[in-house]
């Protein structure tokens, strides 16, 4: 028995072809490995390992359990998977979530029922949130005893199912390999995400007849890619008649591989461009016509330049509330053009004047020759005075901080020299907190995937388990885990998964002592009634855990930080390591706090600017 649910869409009978990838070259390579291997018969838990090989897949995060454990047998005979052990199931599910990003693959994390795979619902959760492409594969207890409450049972196709693209469960050993190339199909093609396949432990001990599908059939899932040409030409024609257009670009832009097409757009168009968090390295910071991250933490110009548009074109965007803040008010007079390969998307948080239902990639490059067209035959648009007026803002509130009351370091100054001294080419993964944001701001991104965050579901200990997985699929690359305290003691352990498999990422650990940005919410909310939000971790505390000693506990190098002074020399040593994982405890003030903001449920327009200080909108306008 195979049980599934929901994408949609039906079209009977249809032969579901694979989407334009945003890493083509990267599915070109997992297409190439998928050989259709000869009829045999095997286990149905050989079949499992037969059918992630002839997906393409290479690598798999796990850790066995009783109800995965046939799998895990004919796994370690595999020449074509390599298996990493990692120390919870979260940590597992994270790191093929980074994996995933730097190598452009469907990412695959493994785990035994009940315990292991409720553990893995946060990362499947996250990646659900963000559109990242992932195959989780869950053993489950004997197909009798479903139901029966049995030892380590638990109903994960039920409890992943709204927080899933898609999920099976899998009783009858004929039916593993088609599942999973299933799965790889679903979690790749449309809006990337991830998809569970749940296991019977009797599957995997029952013999079948191992065979790949030569072709899926998936009534019901039909993802759309091309764009209607209808739509592409209302764009171009708002596009080409606005006076102050932006465009407002979504992580889509990341996922479809859209960098270059959208470059084009941004050349041509004229318009301003705002990158959300998930977006961050869509277009280079460099570009002059880029503005920045909008939203809650967003710059000065580039939430005012929404607010003020007359046209707005969301590039695989969702509107989510940190970037509209209260959405009745935001960008009252601008009309949306809104381009998603997610029709569900269309219209649900802002109503939508010209929508565009495709693949970012092609929609792009359709829209570019209609908005030349538009150019040919009524010239191009005068956005002098819109420009005069974003420049205005950008001259007249830029990014910046203070130096910090206590004399303590100031955590800005700490990720604005890494990201100078790692660069453009190196990948940075941030947790959620303060620093996430501060990652977000003083780094400056030049290309796509450089940054990798939980932006959706803001998972606390994403960072240290996704930047182990992107340092697996890029390993030429610098990978530095940018980590709030916090953050870092839900899923340090992983540490101990990069010194083993000798996988050397670098951490900056931005160590207030803290859980920063609920302290900072209780000094401007709660009048400074601090409850529970203190670590004891850093300077001038019990130092509960001290993360040097951690690190070298795990068999890192750890450094530790407390002076302007060491920044720049403790970055270059952790440069010059490469055969182990290296921690910097940088000790940062507490009270640092993030600025610009937009408090939650406010309208965009009373953004702060720093604390007490605020756009004078009126006598701007």
């Amino acid at each position: 028995m195979v049980q599934g649910s929901h994408p949609t869409s039906p079209t009977p009978g249809a032969v579901p072809k694979p989407a334009p990838s945003p890493t083509q070259a990267a599915r070109a390579h997992e297409r190439s490995r998928t050989s259709v291997p000869a009829r045999e018969e095997m286990t149905g838990a050989e079949a499992i390992v037969r059918s992630l090989e002839a997906a393409g897949a290479d690598t798999v995060f796990g850790i066995p359990g009783g109800a995965i454990l046939p799998t895990y047998d004919p796994l370690m005979d595999s020449t074509k998977l390599r298996h990493i052990l990692v120390r919870h199931e979260q940590g597992g599910g994270h790191a093929a979530q980074g994996y995933a990003y730097t190598s452009g693959k469907v990412g695959v994390c493994m785990a035994t029922s009940g315990p292991g795979a409720t553990n893995l619902v946060t990362p499947i959760a996250d990646a659900n949130m963000d559109s990242v492409p992932l195959v989780a594969i869950t053993g489950q207890v004997g197909a009798s005893f479903i139901g029966t409450d049995a030892f380590q049972e638990a109903d994960i196709v039920g409890i992943t199912m709204p927080v899933s693209k898609h999920n099976f469960l899998v009783t009858n050993p004929d039916d593993i390999p088609r599942t999973i190339a299933e799965a790889f199909h679903i979690a790749r093609t449309g809006r990337p995400g991830p998809v569970l396949v749940d296991i019977a432990k009797s599957a995997m001990q029952s013999r079948t007849v191992f065979e790949w599908p030569t072709e899926l059939s998936l009534p019901g899932y039909h993802p759309v890619t091309k764009p209607h040409t209808k739509q592409i030409r209302e764009a171009a024609k708002l596009i080409a008649s606005a006076r102050r257009p932006v465009l407002y670009v979504g992580g889509g832009a990341i996922r479809s591989g859209a960098s270059a097409e959208l470059r084009k757009l941004v050349d041509l168009s004229g318009a301003a461009v705002v990158t959300t968090l998930m977006a961050r390295g869509a277009v280079p910071d460099s570009h002059p016509q880029h503005l920045g991250m909008p939203g809650m933490h967003g710059t000065v110009p580039a939430v005012a330049a929404l607010q003020r548009a007359d046209l707005i074109v969301a590039l695989g965007a969702r509107f989510d509330d940190r970037v509209t803040g209260k959405l009745s008010s935001f960008a009252p007079n601008a009309q949306i053009i809104h381009a998603d390969i997610d029709p569900a998307e269309i219209g649900k948080n802002r109503a939508v004047d010209v929508p565009i239902v495709g693949d970012l990639k092609e929609i792009i490059a359709d829209l570019v020759p209609e908005l030349a067209a538009e150019h040919e035959k009524h010239g191009k648009p005068d956005l002098e005075a819109w420009w005069r007026q974003l420049d205005d803002w950008r001259e007249t509130y830029p990014l910046g901080y203070t130096p910090t009351d206590d004399g303590a370091l100031a955590p800005q100054s700490v990720i604005t020299k890494l990201g100078e001294m790692a660069g453009p080419e190196a990948v940075y993964v941030a947790g959620v907190g303060q620093h996430q944001m501060w990652a977000a701001q003083f780094i400056r991104y030049e290309r796509p995937n450089a940054w990798l965050n939980s932006g959706g579901l803001g998972t606390m200990g994403f960072s240290i388990p996704a930047a182990m997985g992107a340092k697996v699929g890029d390993p030429d690359r610098e990978v530095w885990a940018i980590d709030g305290d916090g953050c870092f003691q839900m899923t340090n352990q992983e540490l101990a998964t990069c010194t083993i498999n000798e996988i050397p990422i670098k951490v900056a650990l931005i160590n207030n002592s803290s859980l920063g940005m609920v302290r900072q919410w209780q000094t401007l909310f709660y009048e400074k009634r601090y409850s529970n939000t203190d670590l004891h971790t850093g300077s001038g505390t019990a130092r509960v855990p001290d993360f040097v000693k951690l690190a070298d506990a795990y068999g890192c190098v750890g450094i530790r930080v407390e002076h302007a002074s060491e920044v720049e020399a403790a970055i270059k040593r952790a440069r010059e390591i490469d055969d182990q994982p290296v921690l910097i405890d940088f000790n940062v003030s507490r009270d640092a706090m993030v600025w610009p903001m937009v408090a939650a449920g406010v309208s965009n327009d009373d953004i702060q600017y720093a604390r007490g200080i605020s756009p004078a909108w009126d006598r701007e306008d």
